[in-house]
């Protein structure tokens, strides 16, 4: 929408700029108006609209194109969460390829998820394989992979001394 409107506010302010340049410009030419006159009109007229304009539709449509990249970025975390929701296990190739991120942007919207309460699991880091688990049994202090007891790496993140697994727990309710 952002984009929408900044584009159709530029062209209102060039739309509007030709136009008075037009009017002042047979002005000139008829004689019907000084060279101080139609400089002051121009700057008046169709510089002023054309910079109030251009310039709030310049920021829309970069703000707009701004709001696209997060929106896309929210679309493959969704994606992510999806596929390793409704399949219990991804491994981290599979996940790379059909969503075309790379191990450090899965990683990171991993982490996002966690942080935002949407994902509890945990990946084998020896197979890259995600695994979706319900929250209770990744919540207990026993390791799902290998029942080894686990130990806290960082908010929402668990690993398993013994086997090598991260886990991901929740660190709040989702809404």
């Amino acid at each position: 929408m952002g984009r929408t409107l900044g584009v159709i506010l530029v062209l209102v302010g060039v739309g509007i700029c030709a136009l008075v340049s037009l009017f002042l410009g047979s002005g000139l030419a008829t004689g019907q108006l000084s060279p101080a006159g139609a400089a002051l009109g121009f700057g008046l007229f169709a510089g002023v609209p054309l910079v109030l304009f251009g310039g709030a539709g310049a920021y829309l449509f970069l703000r707009g194109q701004a709001e696209e990249r997060e929106l896309a970025a929210i679309r493959k975390k969704e994606r992510l969460l999806g596929l390793i929701g409704a399949q219990g296990q991804v491994s981290l190739g599979r996940a790379m390829l059909e969503l075309k991120m790379s191990r450090d942007e899965i990683q990171n919207a991993i982490y996002e998820l966690v942080n935002q309460g949407l994902f509890a699991g945990y990946i084998d880091w020896s197979t890259q394989t995600f695994y979706s688990k319900d929250a209770a049994q990744v919540g207990s202090t026993k390791c799902p992979n290998c029942g080894g007891i686990r130990e806290v790496a960082g908010k929402g993140i668990v690993r398993c001394p013994y086997c090598g697994v991260t886990l991901f727990i929740p660190t709040q309710p989702a809404a």
